[in-house]
């Protein structure tokens, strides 16, 4: 059923916020300082490109300095890509088919507002203690 839902995704919104992820990543590694910012845009375009069957989950022992680049990420992206996921699931929400879509981009605001001292897994791996 996830792969089902995969692919729905991509056709249907996944495929673009995947390419803008990829984009801002790619922007953000031109410089030094906003390297980690590249390489979080990068983790979260993977996450976004295949989402159902995966989770967001805290890294353990992630530090102050991952709190003071959440907070500066937030500020200048964060809020923004969460609205923009939002709006995308108010647009998914409308018809039945949707409905799971929206709930997966409700699912990605976690971690695009705070990207910093999380990782993605895969969801069966999780339940499994692995």
């Amino acid at each position: 059923m996830r792969t089902v839902l995969n692919v729905i995704w991509v056709a249907f919104g996944g495929f673009w916020l995947f390419v803008g992820y990829l984009f801002f990543g790619f922007l953000a590694c031109l410089l030094v300082v906003t390297l980690p910012a590249g390489i979080a845009c990068f983790r979260i375009a993977g996450y976004v490109l295949w989402p159902f069957g995966r989770e967001v989950v805290p890294v353990p022992g992630a530090g102050a300095m991952s709190g003071l680049a959440n907070l500066v990420w937030f500020l200048v992206a964060g809020l923004w890509l969460a609205v923009g996921h939002v709006t995308t699931a108010a647009a998914q929400a409308v018809t039945i088919i949707g409905l799971p879509l929206a709930v997966g981009n409700i699912k990605l605001i976690p971690v695009t507002c705070f990207p910093f001292g999380k990782r993605v897994v895969d969801s069966r791996r999780l339940r499994l203690g692995l």
